[in-house]
């Protein structure tokens, strides 16, 4: 095997946005603190699950409202409506307002290693972003990251399963076999990615909200590679190249 047939044996690696290439959990943890603090002046938070319950009503929105900061905080105002028996003051649900106001307007803070890492990977391969979420908040946070030169395909989506994964890649016209994704998500960029026989880096993040800690990916499965940091991803794809030449 030499090099030139291990690195034809991947035609494209694919990256996430959201606490793969910059920091974002955090801000969105940081609005849940402040929408319980206010909610904390009506109920008992322990007692009603304040965060059970937040959970419970983005999901059901998801359909309807999508990811990111607006479905969240449309979400926060109707879980605090339903947590209080109605009785939360405007001036509160203004400031709830006021909080996806703050998480829409949050720094843009590339993770460390991140530029280096997928410049080096672009050097050999085709790249694609693939971040998920509200249109216009995305193109935002990667105007702020000072990213987009890297990536001359990027692909804003309202959800990551194993169709939007098969429409990109068909728009590339490439077998999953070829096709790697970088990402934070086992749920949104891995499992979608495995089960049309791609291969996956998973690099996890810090902090990950409960919806997309819930997957089926198991940690030894083939086609998934660890990497705990950004500086480990060209490693990553180089070893996935090789054992895909291999195969």
């Amino acid at each position: 095997m030499n090099q030139n047939s291990s690195l034809s044996a991947i035609g494209l690696v694919g990256f996430d946005g959201d606490d793969t290439l910059w920091k974002s959990e955090d801000y969105y943890r940081q609005a849940e603190q402040d929408f319980e603090a206010i909610l904390g002046h009506y109920i008992d938070l322990h007692d009603a699950q304040t965060a059970q319950h937040l959970l419970k009503v983005e999901r059901r929105n998801l359909e309807i409202f999508g990811y990111g900061a607006k479905g969240m905080t449309l979400s926060m105002l109707e879980a605090a409506i339903e947590l209080t028996g109605e009785k939360i003051s405007a001036h509160d649900l203004h400031q709830i307002i006021e909080i996806g106001r703050r998480t829409l307007q949050h720094p843009v803070e590339v993770i460390d290693g991140v530029r280096e890492a997928v410049a080096a990977i672009a050097a050999d391969y085709p790249v694609v972003l693939i971040t998920k979420g509200d249109l216009f908040h995305q193109e935002q946070k990667i105007e702020r990251s000072g990213l987009r030169d890297l990536f001359p395909r990027i692909e804003i989506v309202s959800e990551k399963d194993q169709s939007t994964y098969a429409r990109v890649l068909a728009e590339f016209k490439l077998p999953a076999e070829r096709f790697v994704m970088v990402g934070n998500s086992l749920r949104s960029d891995i499992e979608p990615v495995l089960g049309l026989g791609g291969w996956g880096v998973y690099t996890p993040y810090a902090v990950t909200w409960a919806h997309e800690a819930e997957h089926g990916v198991s940690d030894d499965a083939p086609r998934l590679h660890h990497a705990d940091t950004a500086h480990q991803w060209p490693d990553a794809v180089r070893a996935i190249a090789a054992q895909a030449a291999g195969n």
